[in-house]
């Protein structure tokens, strides 16, 4: 069993990198990991970012050096390669702006000196998305990619010693050109996964390149591998880490299909066995942070380092670790393994249909096992009396604080409306817990704001559930107190607040929408100077 943990102030200290995607982070030895470019905000970054692991220090290195044209490391960029052999880290290529990069840089992690390296041979052309991976402690081996006209199928191997590219020259059977894929070497082969093909098609094909090892004297050749197992969706701008026996397959994104214009994000942990030859889930304990991909993971011991990423909106900084249950810093999140919900077609011919008698949506709480024993409890009752002991008994199992209970509404506190710190979590850029009161205050504040800007247009529907049940809440708080009977009666006959009754946001139409936003605008606590919403101290989370 594995458990996400938060990065907190007892595992790393020291100025922290901002957030970005597209960016590169390699490990150096057992002694640091060093985090190079990436993308954020439409701003292509250049600097270094180096976490210290024995002294679980984040710094920023001084660096020095002389570019080709006078300029001390490599220009801003994202979606470049890196990869670092002993002491020092290669960086080819990448995009800045809309112009694909072809330079050649290294940088000394011992004296921090960039070098701008003119290499010979078979050169390869500029471009962004591509994959490389070193073999042993000498070669750096680099497929496919995109030069902004076409996707890459191409072989390319760098003697770092001598600095001479060599196009490999490849025959039988070649995998489909890709860009935004993997390539990671195993032993004596390099395994590509996923990326975006030619055409735009998102892929999930396995491939092994053979032919590297100039002392095995194998003629270059590819295989494609099809594994049995939980493989992996397709996908592009996911990582593949290896650690120990196994390789270890993280987030990216792939095609919402044909009928949506979005891309979906993944969260999830496939592990590629190399003893067993297959495809597995890797268990995990507890809730998985954000799904996102142009991120980096980084093996560190038995640690993975989850840094940064984009999830088509939202560009994170929040740092990561996922480590096995034995490891120290697990015990700050161990909690018992969550068990699935009775499966929907057994509750169907029970006659309960889950949302109806909760009012909330439960299949995303942290807590099912509570949830289920509750589920089993209320099936034994008539029906008549379920929808008032399911809120009864989940208020009392989950410990759920509740504002306000009236016929049929519910209102919860922000801290226990997941999501709608979600939401906020995903504007911020950090994921947000109850403990955290400094930055769960600032991310409400954040998510209030951006409803406060927004126009009925550009609502997504997913936000109308947090948004409407923000607005009752706000109407509970700040304008009614919290005596139901006095409200029922101050409600009655007014047009304003004509929200307030509604039990779920699927009775709202289409043209409502305007409507409870401008009501919801009028509700909003003003904001002082300082930035902080006047009222929220009279009501603590």
């Amino acid at each position: 069993m594995h458990y996400w943990v938060r990065a907190s102030a007892s595992d790393l200290s020291g100025t922290l990198p901002q957030p970005r995607s597209g960016h590169t982070a390699v490990p150096i030895g057992k002694s640091k990991v060093v985090v190079f470019g990436g993308l954020l905000d439409k701003k292509f970054l250049s600097d270094i970012a180096v976490y210290d692991i024995e002294n679980k220090l984040w710094f920023q290195p001084e660096c020095t050096g002389n570019g080709s044209d006078g300029q001390a490391g490599p220009s801003p960029r994202a979606f470049h390669v890196a990869v670092a052999i002993d002491c020092h880290m290669f960086i080819f290529g990448g995009r800045s702006g809309t112009r694909r990069l072809g330079d050649f840089w290294v940088l000394d992690t011992d004296i921090w000196q960039w070098s701008e390296l003119t290499s010979f041979g078979d050169l390869p052309s500029p471009r962004d998305f591509s994959a490389a991976s070193a073999i042993g402690n000498r070669k750096i081996v680099m497929y496919g990619g995109w030069d902004g006209k076409k996707w890459l199928s191409d072989v390319y191997v760098l003697d770092t010693i001598s600095l001479e590219w060599t196009e490999l020259s490849v025959i039988g059977s070649l995998p489909p050109p890709r860009c935004g894929h993997t390539a990671t070497m195993v032993e004596k082969r390099l395994l590509v996964f996923g990326g975006r093909g030619g055409g735009g098609p998102i892929m999930s094909d396995l491939w092994a390149l053979k032919g590297l090892i100039e002392e095995e004297n194998e003629t270059p050749g590819w295989t494609q591998l099809k594994l049995p197992g939980q493989a992996p969706s397709p996908r592009c701008g996911h990582t593949v880490t290896s650690g120990g026996h196994y390789l270890l397959l993280f987030g990216g994104h792939g095609t919402g299909g044909w009928l949506s214009r979005y891309d979906i994000y993944y969260n999830d942990c496939i592990v590629l066995d190399r003893l067993s030859a297959q495809w597995k889930r890797l268990p995990v304990g507890n809730e998985s942070p954000a799904a996102r991909a142009y991120h980096s993971l980084t093996h560190i011991g038995s640690r993975y380092l989850l840094f940064g990423g984009f999830d088509g909106k939202l560009t994170y900084g929040d740092i990561w670790w996922l480590v096995p249950e034995e490891d120290p810093i697990a015990k700050r999140f161990i909690q018992s393994p969550p068990k699935n919900l009775p499966d929907n077609k057994r509750m169907a011919a029970e006659n309960v249909n889950v949302q109806s008698v909760f009012k909330l949506d439960l299949i995303s709480w942290p807590f099912p096992q509570l949830v289920e024993d509750s589920v089993v409890k209320i099936l034994s009752l008539k029906e008549s009396e379920r929808e008032n002991s399911a809120i009864t008994e989940l208020q009392r199992r989950l410990g759920i604080s509740v504002l306000l209970s009236g016929p049929g509404l519910q209102i919860i506190d922000e801290s226990e409306d997941k999501e709608f710190i979600e939401l906020g979590s995903r504007l911020i850029g950090e994921r947000v817990s109850n403990n955290e009161q400094d930055l769960l205050i600032q991310t409400i504040e954040m998510l209030r704001d951006h409803w406060r800007k927004s126009a009925p247009s550009s609502i997504p529907l997913k936000e109308l559930g947090p948004l409407l049940r923000d607005y009752q809440r706000l109407i509970t708080r700040h304008h009614l107190g919290s005596d139901f009977q006095s409200m029922e009666s101050w409600l009655s006959g007014k047009e304003a607040y004509k929200f307030y009754h509604l039990k779920n946001v699927s009775q709202l139409r289409m043209d409502d929408i305007p409507k409870l936003l401008a009501e919801y605008k009028k509700i909003l606590p003003e904001q002082s100077t300082s930035g902080q919403i006047t009222g929220l101290e009279e009501h603590p989370l």
